[in-house]
């Protein structure tokens, strides 16, 4: 039977309305850099279009090599600019930079990653294919929450995040935003999408 790691893990979930601090453990990730808006920009769409072919290769791959199976996980990506209020209050998408990111379990190793790569690459040949990377992500400390609804309504948690918990729990940001994209955008309406939004941090 597939594990599915969202059930499993306890910092994969969240409650909306409830800020809560998880401790994430140095975990690794399928990665690709970029910048720009996300919403326009076709480094972003190939980004997650050379990623998931990837993810499912290797998983096809473990479950041949080692004889387990695990469930794809769902995308999540890191944000940041170098004014961070173009990115918690401002939202000017243009100057976003980020990391999309799918979650890998420990059996996938880097010559079954280097192997998949090459299968992509000959069978569907996504134009970012090269640029996707397997690396280490260790967060630690983090506060994170559940948000219900459009992306672009993220706002107003992010204020309430930054701006109240944070000062009054003698904390500070210490890391990239975070955030887990727990449904796919594609097929479900803005009004139902699940984002799980995660800030590393650190004592004030």
């Amino acid at each position: 039977m597939a594990i599915d790691r969202k059930k499993t893990l306890d910092d994969y979930r969240a409650r909306r309305g409830e800020f809560r601090v998880v401790e994430v453990p140095a975990r690794r990730y399928l990665m690709v850099d970029g910048q720009g808006d996300p919403n326009t920009s076709p480094l972003y769409a190939d980004a997650i279009a050379a990623l998931f072919p990837v993810a499912y290769a290797l998983k096809a791959a473990v479950r041949r090599e080692a004889g387990d199976d695990f469930v794809v996980m769902p995308l999540e990506a890191l944000w940041w600019s170098d004014d961070m209020s173009a990115f918690t209050t401002r939202r000017d998408k243009t100057r976003w930079r980020w990391t999309a990111m799918i979650l890998m379990p420990d059996a996938v190793t880097a010559s079954l990653f280097s192997e998949a790569i090459e299968d992509v690459a000959a069978r569907k040949k996504p134009s970012r294919i090269r640029d996707v990377r397997l690396d280490v992500l260790e967060e630690r400390a983090c506060v994170q929450t559940l948000h219900i609804g459009s992306y672009d309504e993220e706002a107003g948690v992010l204020a309430a995040l930054h701006e109240r918990f944070l000062p009054e729990h003698g904390l500070r940001p210490a890391g990239k935003h975070h955030e887990i994209y727990l449904n796919d955008a594609r097929r479900v309406v803005p009004e139902k999408l699940r984002t799980i939004l995660r800030q590393p941090v650190a004592p004030a």
